[in-house]
């Protein structure tokens, strides 16, 4: 049996320092920030100790040892449960990821294989079709990628990181048949 793993660090896409409406005539006092995992994109609610302020774009760690700005995770949440702060921020945190850790989507890129007979994972990448997936894939195999910039000049392709950045956006805001880089909600 595998593992389950859990985000451990997270970004504040929001904080809401006096709570929130829960479901139905359920209120959360406790100051609550919405924030998005670093590992798999995963949105999350939490609650904040009494004497914390949190900045938006915040990095917080949220694993199973003591924390020192997050009281308790409440949770998943689905997109649409995002404030409109949160939602407006989403594309900027993404994208800061993506940068933070471009080796790993680069990697995608030296790696990605077909998700059907007739479809390749390149193809979910927005603005990528057959064309630019068989650049793609002949140009990997002559030589690994290195950077995002190195997959831009050998490939012709706009902006591949900004392709992953939409694509984990769409993933999150869709309900997506195949996922690239995300968990199901």
């Amino acid at each position: 049996m595998e593992k389950r793993r859990y985000e451990e660090v997270a970004y504040a896409l929001d904080f809401l320092p006096r709570g929130k409406a829960g479901f139905g005539r359920e209120f959360i006092a406790d100051s609550v920030v919405q924030m998005i995992g670093e590992a798999f994109f995963t949105l999350l609610e939490a609650t904040v100790r009494s004497d914390v302020t949190i900045n938006i774009n915040e990095k917080l760690y949220i694993g199973k040892e003591t924390r020192d700005k997050v009281n308790h995770i409440l949770g998943r949440i689905a997109y649409e449960k995002l404030t409109s702060t949160a939602k407006s921020e989403l594309p900027v945190v993404v994208e800061m990821i993506v940068k933070q850790y471009a080796d790993k989507y680069v990697q995608f890129f030296n790696s990605a294989q077909a998700v059907t007979p007739r479809m390749h994972s390149f193809e979910l990448l927005p603005g990528i079709g057959k064309k630019y997936m068989w650049h793609i894939v002949n140009q990997r195999e002559r030589k690994p990628f290195q950077s995002f910039q190195d997959i831009q000049e050998r490939t012709e392709i706009p902006d591949p990181m900004k392709a992953v950045v939409k694509r984990v956006i769409e993933e999150l805001t869709n309900d997506q048949k195949y996922r690239l880089f995300t968990r199901q909600t």
